[in-house]
């Protein structure tokens, strides 16, 4: 995409350094948010249901979309048979976004990386899109989405390749040879948004918890 305030917008995402500068960005970006992605051919959020409708049954319940943004996954999983999906994320901006759309039982206005107020195990589900990349979330932000996705759950996230190779392969690879995760699926490498000049791609992660 060559359009100058998304791109503005995307570079300033990608350049903040802590968490209140992200979702600054975000509450900036939220109303132009979903046409600007859309324009962009982002790929994230259609690659992770369908990774997610693959491994996690209809009906499981509750997930949790982290990193949820205006929505973009929630309506999708409402209509692909997941009824009950949390959203959380740092924007309240993208929040409000959400919640006008109807499709989420609850709303959390949380950052990633830290530790989150849900219990062990809460979550039959979690799906994370475009959230560990530059500028957001690094492996941080994984140990908790393990935490509470209860035994047996899937997790569905994409991690930038920048993020992989700087040791979230690693970790990824600790966590398996600890038992803690199965990893169900890797997907090849892909660009995200493929009108965008940012071609560092990207991959899609099924993780089985336990």
């Amino acid at each position: 995409m060559t359009d100058g305030k998304h791109n503005n917008a995307l570079s300033a995402a990608y350049a903040a350094t802590r968490p209140d500068e992200v979702a600054a960005v975000y509450d900036r970006w939220a109303q132009t948010y979903d046409a600007d992605m859309s324009a962009a051919g982002y790929r994230h959020p259609t690659i992770c249901l369908a990774l997610l409708a693959r491994y996690l049954p209809r009906g499981a319940e509750p997930l949790l979309d982290a990193g949820a943004g205006t929505g973009l996954i929630g309506e999708w999983l409402a209509i692909t048979g997941y009824p009950r999906v949390e959203a959380l994320d740092i924007s309240q901006g993208m929040l409000d976004r959400a919640t006008a759309k109807g499709v989420y039982t609850a709303l959390h206005r949380l950052a990633l990386g830290g530790p989150l107020p849900f219990a062990d195990g809460y979550y039959a589900g979690i799906v994370s899109a475009g959230v560990f990349t530059s500028g957001h979330v690094g492996i941080e932000g994984l140990d908790e989405l393990i935490r509470i996705c209860r035994p047996g759950g899937i997790i569905v996230l994409t991690v930038k390749n920048t993020l992989w190779q700087g040791g979230f392969a690693d970790r990824i690879a600790e966590l398996e040879a600890q038992g803690a995760i199965t990893r169900l699926e890797e997907t090849r490498p892909y660009a995200s948004m493929p009108g965008e000049g940012d071609t560092v791609p990207s991959r899609g992660l099924v993780l089985r918890v336990g």
